[in-house]
């Protein structure tokens, strides 16, 4: 990581537009995705259909969601396969092929999954911190329009960005340059005064650079790399070390 920089005047500083990613770098979406699932899971009596303890069907769950969230991001899925199909390959792994029964579970989490407010630490804080020092702050996120929607302004974090662009609403998905490079247009920004700052490697990180960007790496999880991005921090907190 970068030692800590003198904060400049908001004139002659090099970033002027601050990109962040949503899910798993502001917005905690595992302890979030994990209340949401103990409601599904006790809504439709899943204990007594897969005779498994909850923390069984979220270890799972949270395996293929990764796995197709990977695929979705390749473009290999659309959105629509992805947000029933990882509940439908869950049930598998527990031998019920009950695909009314995925498709339901899937309505039913992704209608109380955004009304979850929990924020990794800092968040609120590094928000008000750099809204202070006047640079401009915009969302790029994989997420789907209507549920990132709701969970900002379900998790009071919307009224801080000037500019939200998600992959449904830009017809782009990250790790393309296309969605970086749509982000930055209607922002109003140019490449070289802009940073992304985002928990996932390849997405954010590998894909802004791509796109010419600057970046930040949000490494919560302490994970090993070989992609060197502008900066690394581990806590948001550390945001004002750069910024």
């Amino acid at each position: 990581m970068k030692n800590k920089i003198n904060s400049p005047a908001a004139a002659d500083r090099k970033y002027q537009h601050l990109f962040f990613d949503l899910d798993h770098t502001l917005w905690d979406f595992d302890a979030n995705a994990r209340v949401a699932l103990t409601e599904v899971y006790d809504k439709f009596v899943l204990k007594e259909k897969i005779s498994a303890p909850f923390d069984e069907f979220y270890s799972t769950y949270l395996q293929h969601n990764a796995v197709l969230w990977d695929r979705f991001h390749k473009g290999f899925i659309s959105a629509e396969d992805l947000k029933w199909k990882r509940m439908w390959r869950s049930l598998l792994d527990f031998k019920i092929g009950d695909e009314g029964l995925a498709k339901n579970m899937a309505i039913h989490f992704l209608e109380i999954l955004p009304t979850k407010k929990l924020l990794f630490d800092h968040t609120i804080e590094i928000l008000e911190y750099l809204l202070k020092k006047n640079y401009q702050l915009h969302l790029i996120t994989n997420g789907f329009e209507k549920t990132q929607w709701s969970k900002l302004n379900n998790s009071n974090l919307s009224k801080y960005f000037t500019r939200v662009i998600t992959s449904e609403g830009s017809g782009s998905v990250k790790p393309s340059r296309e969605i970086f490079e749509y982000a930055i247009t209607i922002s109003g920004a140019n490449i070289s005064e802009s940073i992304m700052i985002g928990d996932n490697l390849e997405t954010d990180i590998q894909g802004a650079m791509d796109a010419g960007m600057d970046t930040v790496f949000v490494n919560h999880i302490n994970a090993a790399t070989d992609i060197v991005p502008t900066y690394t921090v581990h806590k948001l907190k550390e945001l004002e070390n750069i910024f």
